[in-house]
């Protein structure tokens, strides 16, 4: 009897620590599971929380025409629709050259008017191809026109009226979102050439190491010298105690500038030349032999008075003499000193003697400072010098009076380009040498500071891109699109899932805790 109780008291026994054994294993997998579950909530909740990323909402787009004097230039820009400090980063994708003469010239000659609009609609085909089709409504075009129109609002304000018309009519017409068709004025088309200058050359915003936009440290900005066809500006950043009419505050990518931009205009390098040859035809007697000391000697040219005194620029030269169609015919000389005070006696440098900071013509000019980019019609000129880049002035003069000395048939061996420029090299070498020198006051000691260049990063230079950069803080900017590691449902269920886990198991042990103690 006693054996049986003792072979049960040792049953008992066995069972005890069977259950006792299995009860620590579950507490062991209960205190491991709620480990575990804690540590992959908070897992996922720092990877969902910190390796979130933005991801951009895509491109937006901007066409601009540059509506010039003697010809139209189409751009197409592009930006992040997400914006960097009210500023969109703007970069030209597409630049379309309209074939013919400005739209200053529309409405005068009716084949030519069609052979332009076709160079428009082929233009803009090239244009719709580069934006994406779910995108052309949204996007906005401008036209701006320069000094070609402001002349012409001058002379004939109804028909400059209409060609405006009839350009904001056309554009109306296109699958793109129309904003306006104007003629700019000579300070903002200043101001916007200085801030094309500047984006391009990085003064505004450059990439870190982490690649985002950061504005350079202690980077200064650079001037902007244009030459257009009917108008010359000037634009370069002053103090902020600076003041005048021709001082404008503007706010770029959170910093703000204090700019002298000036625009003349009558002094753009075509309407200065027919200020030359004004001043010829009505110093000589005989029409049918006008002596031009910056022709090659050889060359000869024949034109209607009306393609000289026709202008607004030249309308107070008029000689009694004059009728629209008789014939002035120019003869070459190639007479480098004559050429040089002939072209310097179309400037108005009395008016700013013994005056402190002037330019030409009475207008103020604060001191030059820093370096200077010269770009469009300076450039073309510098080239044809062999000047591009920077040089000295000696350089500039020496390679201009050599330039100056070529008769017609050796000028045409030794340089390059169109009759119809190179016939004009040397009176534009010393145009841009007078209105650098005598105007804007280049010396031999800042002439360095000079910079030729036509485009920067492949990107050319024109007042067009500072335009779109402008007008993009006037365009709304979409917010970042949120992209997280883990998907939304993913994540929901993951983290229900393991909390779950994580209260089972906390109660369990708490069960167990207590049955222990008890």
């Amino acid at each position: 009897m006693i054996h049986k109780e003792s072979r049960s008291s040792d049953h008992l026994t066995t069972a005890s620590r069977r259950v006792v054994m299995m009860s620590k294993v579950a507490v062991a997998l209960a205190a491991f599971f709620l480990l575990a579950s804690i540590a992959v909530i908070i897992s996922i909740a720092v990877v969902q929380t910190h390796k979130r990323r933005y991801v951009s909402p895509g491109l937006k787009y901007g066409i601009v025409l540059d509506a010039g004097s003697s010809k139209t230039a189409i751009y197409l820009y592009e930006w992040p629709a997400e914006k960097e400090n009210n500023t969109g980063v703007v970069t030209q994708t597409t630049k379309c050259q309209v074939e013919g003469p400005g739209i200053s010239d529309l409405r005068t000659d009716a084949d030519q008017d069609k052979k332009t609009w076709k160079s428009f609609d082929s233009c803009m085909t090239e244009i719709s191809k580069a934006i994406p089709s779910k995108q052309h409504s949204q996007t906005p075009v401008f036209l701006g026109a320069t000094a070609g129109m402001r002349l012409l609002h001058k002379r004939n304000p109804d028909r400059s009226n209409t060609i405006l018309k009839d350009m904001k009519t056309y554009l109306k017409g296109l699958p793109f979102n129309f904003r306006n068709a104007s003629i700019m004025s000579g300070q903002d088309e200043g101001l916007y050439g200085w801030i094309t200058v500047n984006y391009l050359m990085g003064n505004f915003l450059e990439k870190n190491l982490w690649n985002a936009w950061v504005h350079p440290h202690g980077s200064k900005t650079v001037g902007s010298l244009d030459l257009g066809g009917a108008s010359t500006q000037i634009a370069f950043a002053v103090s902020d105690d600076a003041k005048g009419e021709d001082i404008i505050k503007v706010s770029l990518y959170g910093y703000d500038y204090n700019i002298y931009t000036h625009s003349f205009l009558c002094y753009g390098k075509n309407e200065a030349e027919k200020r030359v040859w004004a001043k010829l035809s009505k110093e000589s007697s005989n029409w049918t032999n006008v002596r031009n000391p910056c022709y090659p000697a050889g060359y000869n040219v024949t034109m209607p008075a009306e393609d000289v005194f026709g202008s607004e620029c030249t309308k107070s030269q008029i000689p009694a003499k004059y009728t629209p169609k008789r014939e002035i015919t120019f003869f070459g000389q190639s007479n480098a000193e004559q050429c040089k005070a002939l072209v310097r006696s179309i400037f108005d440098l009395t008016s700013c003697q013994g005056a402190e900071n002037c330019s030409f013509a009475g207008v103020y000019q604060p001191p030059l400072s820093g370096d200077f980019m010269a770009y469009a019609g300076f450039y073309w000129t510098a080239l044809s010098l062999d000047v591009k880049g920077s040089k000295s002035m000696e350089t500039f003069d020496e390679n201009m009076k050599q330039l100056c000395t070529h008769d017609w048939k050796s000028l045409k061996k030794t340089y390059e380009g169109k009759d119809s420029h190179l016939k004009s090299y040397c009176y534009s070498a010393n145009y841009v040498h007078t209105i650098l020198s005598d105007g804007y006051k280049f010396n031999t000691g800042n002439w360095k500071t000079l910079n030729f260049q036509k485009e920067v990063n492949k990107t050319s230079i024109a007042w067009s891109l500072g335009y779109m950069l402008a007008l993009s803080n006037m365009i709304p900017a979409e917010g970042k699109i949120l992209k997280l590691p883990i998907n939304n449902v993913l994540f929901t269920g993951l983290l229900l899932t393991f909390s779950a886990l994580t209260i089972i198991t906390l109660t369990y042990l708490v069960i167990a805790m207590a049955r222990y103690c008890y």
